[in-house]
């Protein structure tokens, strides 16, 4: 059963231990430095992702001041936990979480490094829509989901 809660003292340090498979690690910030980065984003979350009382993966996403939609900045499942269901069940559960929100908007947004087709794949199975490659990305794959 998978369930999202804050990133908060008690559980930090637990979640920037969380690590990508090696060969992914190129392909998304580290958690300690979205940690930090969410002190500086109004309306966005750092949540740990848990199967039952076992922290499995991070997910950073809000509403983003620059276009006024949802954006999920990050999403990560330790490497040790893929290939079992979560990040398509924790993905299905963060999408509803922002459906659910009083100021959701109409699309959901997310970006992805272009070689990391794990990501797209999921990202594709969850009904999200490849759009492009935006400039201001730093190159990476933008997709779209209606909320």
């Amino acid at each position: 059963m998978i369930r999202l809660q804050p990133v908060n003292k008690d559980n930090w340090t637990e979640c920037i231990k969380l690590r990508a498979k090696p060969e992914q690690e190129g392909f998304i910030a580290s958690n300690l430095y979205s940690i930090a980065q969410v002190q500086f984003l109004e309306h966005f979350e750092a949540m740990a992702i848990y199967d039952d009382q076992t922290m499995v993966g991070f997910a950073l996403y809000g509403l983003d001041a620059d276009d006024g939609n949802y954006w999920i900045y990050r999403f990560m499942i330790d490497g040790n936990f893929q290939g079992k269901g979560y990040g398509k069940e924790a993905l299905r559960y963060i999408v509803e979480e922002i459906r659910n929100k009083h100021d959701r908007t109409d699309v959901l947004m997310l970006s992805f490094d272009p070689k990391n087709e794990r990501a797209r794949q999921l990202y594709i199975k969850a009904g999200f829509e490849e759009i492009g490659v935006m400039p201001w990305s730093g190159g990476e794959s933008v997709a779209k989901l209606g909320l």
